[in-house]
């Protein structure tokens, strides 16, 4: 027990709930006492000296004297590489398993005893010692990764395989993004992260350490190339990293490093390179296109805790629209539910929910549901019966069912590994439809109990199915809620199959987005929580997942207007746009904060409304393309130093300039500008990048610009869809897409291209292929 822990018990063990999370740890601590193997005599291993090599499709085989290393170049150019005779199956991350091999790739001898791949995308070069390098067609070094060491116990195999660390170098200059959903980013400063879904306990800033939804997904930018590196591994594990020097000593350059540990599993990685965009691509392409949300779920949404009845969903409505606040959806916490239990209602607080989920869905008002993946331990409930009869709960290794203690009691956990309980536990959500819900929640899925010492997760002894293979929580802990919003979202698509499902999660991994967004927790109260309430969004867009957002407003504690106001704003502009808050503190309401709140968060909603369709059209590219949303403003400017070292604006889409006030009592901010014309929408005012430009950011507004010859899609007056284009610079051309509205079912999309020009001093609007743009055009600026 350290000292937080003791902090935490001494804060709790007076209470009921207090009393139970001491139980509930003491109980996690005696489970892995036994059910754990003790740490004996280890002995360290290296791969030694390369003695030789086996080709292989799109690459091979190379044997050293202590271990193999397979290297395969996919057909798309992402490069596997396995240790041990690791394969890249089986995997919770790829959505298809591993991808038809590179036929042109092929293992060769390279010079002083090792070996090569070569391939149309991307160089592997292995040596004689097991250092594996990834170059650029052109010969630039993007990544070495040094040879692994292992730490096997001596007694014999470790189960889950020996707990190991491998270091690599990046170019002096790269700078590191990615890891998930950290608050102390999107640029990854020297540190170390660990690869381990949990929380604070709390709400969460930037010096908190890990999140709920972490990855072991890097993705570095240098000016040699841009690369992601993913290591597939589900287990425990700590990154190190370190940014380089350029010219250090002696004048010569010290390279970034990354140091990788992780306490069991398979030394195997996916690295994929070029632009940021064709990184992205390459990433989705293997672990899967990120969910379409429905349209609805573009728009605001707000989120009830403790939910007081029918009653205050009501009025809660009603107040958004007397005010004229747009509103697309309610989220309820377990207060709906009886006693905190999942999938069931409290008919004294909430008789006749499916009439009033009508009611509300025709005012344009959808009901989001939360689940809890904790069970009540209580014969007689209808949940946890059926999820004995089909044996779903999670046992210890001695067979008896896991038990943690949350705010239902004595509760119990589905293992969301076995296929069979996913099947079961989808079909849960028919009581969700029928009590008139339109999408769900996951939330404290990481999984998360009451402790008041140690983790307040399941025993790492508890054993899992792991898709037939057997384990334990070591490595399963990781892919629960992964594994849990696979089973929501087949469950979903089952259920009803005519709409696109809607599911966020809390945590999750590695390929995420198949089955939806993340709401990325608890942020704290305070202008941090602001700041790193956009990292978060940053790096889980870099990792593949770009429906995400915050609880705008912080979960806890007391926002002044001010931050109010700027968290608003911010939040208008990314992907997941939902207030929420505890109970203790208080209304999230705009109004609650005075009238001159009020009229910047309407002012901030409709200017969300009005881009309604130029969400839409994000959200469809991001499937096609594995481009997030919200994008650093060094996206499609990789080489240039000054934006990538960038963390207080983004770009949404390729047309806006988004740049969010982050400090208290700023009416002015400095924006870093990328190359090109931009005008500030608000002033049309014109500047050119790159470079610094002052700009106003009154309490009104946040300041936003608009790429000059940008083409985007925003709602007319009259309902409909019309063509906002800000002029080209003269000589230049621009465009942009538009993806028309297909409503939430499943119908197939097409995008439209368009291109802009100036000409004779006017602006010209066309179809890329020449046709007429069929929309109405209003020009900008």
């Amino acid at each position: 027990m350290d000292g937080r822990d003791l902090v935490r018990s001494v804060k709790v063990v007076g209470t009921t709930e207090g009393r139970r999370s001491v139980r509930s740890a003491w109980r996690r601590q005696r489970a892995d006492a036994v059910g754990l193997p003790g740490r004996g005599a280890e002995r360290a291993r290296v791969p030694g000296l390369a003695r030789e090599a086996e080709p292989q499709p799109g690459g091979g085989v190379v044997r050293f004297a202590r271990s193999s290393l397979r290297v395969r170049v996919a057909a798309g150019g992402a490069v596997f590489c396995g240790w041990d005779d690791s394969a890249p199956e089986p995997s919770y991350a790829l959505a298809d398993g591993c991808p038809e091999a590179d036929a042109r790739a092929e293992l060769e001898p390279d010079k002083d005893g090792g070996w090569r791949v070569v391939s149309e995308r991307v160089t592997v070069a292995v040596s004689r010692y097991g250092a594996v390098e990834i170059r650029t067609p052109g010969g630039k070094v993007l990544r070495r990764d040094l040879p692994p060491r292992w730490w096997d116990p001596v007694s014999g195999p470790a189960p889950g395989g020996a707990r190991w660390v491998q270091r690599s170098e990046v170019p002096a200059d790269a700078r590191f993004f990615g890891l998930g959903g950290r608050a102390a980013g999107p640029r990854l400063r020297d540190g170390v992260y660990r690869l381990w879904n949990s929380g604070p306990g709390g709400s969460s800033g930037p010096g908190d350490d890990p999140l709920h939804l972490t990855m072991p997904v890097q993705l570095v930018v240098a000016d040699a190339g841009t690369h992601l590196v993913f290591h597939d591994n589900s287990w425990d594990g700590r990154v190190r990293l370190r940014e380089g020097e350029e010219g250090a000593g002696s004048g010569h350059d010290r390279p970034g490093s990354s140091e990788v540990r992780m306490d069991g599993g398979p030394v195997r990685s996916w690295t994929v390179v070029g632009t940021p965009a064709r990184v992205l691509h390459g990433w989705v392409s293997l672990t899967g296109a990120p969910a379409v949300p429905p349209r609805w779920a573009l728009g605001h949404q707000h989120a009830l805790e403790g939910c007081g009845g029918a009653r205050e969903v009501r009025r809660i409505v009603a107040d958004h629209r007397e005010r004229g606040l747009p509103l697309s959806a309610l989220h309820l916490d377990t207060g709906h539910h009886r006693g905190h239990r999942a999938f069931t209602v409290d008919r004294d607080r909430f008789a006749g929910l499916p009439e009033l989920a009508d009611e509300l869905r025709a005012d344009d008002v959808r009901l989001v549901s939360v689940v809890d993946p904790a069970v009540k331990a209580e014969p007689g409930y209808a949940v946890y019966d059926g999820g004995v009869t089909a044996d779903a709960f999670v046992r210890d290794a001695r067979g008896r069912e896991v038990r943690g203690e949350v705010r239902a009691g004595e509760a119990v956990f589905p293992d969301f590994t076995d296929p069979a309980v996913r099947s079961w536990w989808g079909g849960l959500y028919a009581e969700r439809l029928a009590a008139g819900f339109s999408g769900v929640w996951h939330d404290r899925n990481a999984p998360v109990t009451f402790a008041a010492f140690g983790e307040p997760t399941l025993p790492r002894s508890a054993r899992h199915a792991l898709e037939g293979r057997g384990g334990d929580h070591r490595e399963a802990h990781n892919v629960y809620g992964l594994q849990m919003a696979r089973a929501g979202y087949e469950g979903l698509c089952r259920l009803r199959p005519e709409e696109r499902p809607f599911v966020i999660s809390r945590s999750g991994w590695a390929g995420q987005q198949r089955y939806g967004g993340t709401s990325s927790g608890d942020a704290a109260t305070g202008w941090p929580g602001l700041r790193a309430s956009l990292a978060l969004v940053l790096g889980l867009g870099l990792c593949g997942v770009p429906y995400a957002g915050p609880d705008i407003g912080a979960f806890t504690g007391a926002p002044s207007p001010e931050l109010c106001t700027r968290w608003f704003q911010l939040g208008a502009w990314l992907p997941l746009f939902r207030t929420r808050a505890a109970v203790p503190a208080g209304a999230r309401e705009p109004w609650a904060f005075g009238p001159r709140v009020l009229e910047h968060a309407r002012a901030a909603l409709r200017e969300r409304e009005r881009l309604l369709p130029y969400f839409v059209t994000l959200a469809q590219l991001a499937r096609r393309s594995g481009a997030p949303y919200v994008r650093p403003v060094w996206w499609a400017a990789p080489r240039d130093r000054a934006l990538r070292d960038c963390e207080d604006a983004f770009l949404l889409g390729d047309a806006l300039l988004v740049a969010p006030v982050l400090e208290p009592g700023a009416v002015r901010r400095t924006v870093r500008l990328p190359r090109g014309r931009w005008y500030d929408t608000a002033t049309g005012e014109v500047f050119d990048g790159p470079g610094r430009v002052r700009v106003d950011a009154p309490l009104s507004r946040i300041p936003v610009l608009a790429r000059a010859g940008s083409v985007l899609p925003v709602a007319a007056e009259d309902g409909g869809v019309e063509l906002e284009v800000w002029p080209p610079a003269p000589g230049s051309r621009g465009g942009g897409h538009v993806v028309a509205d297909g409503g939430d079912g499943w119908a197939r999309t097409t995008v439209e291209r368009f291109v802009s020009r100036t000409e004779e001093g006017r602006v010209v609007v066309e179809r890329a292929d020449g046709g007429e743009p069929g929309y109405r055009v209003r020009v900008r600026g």
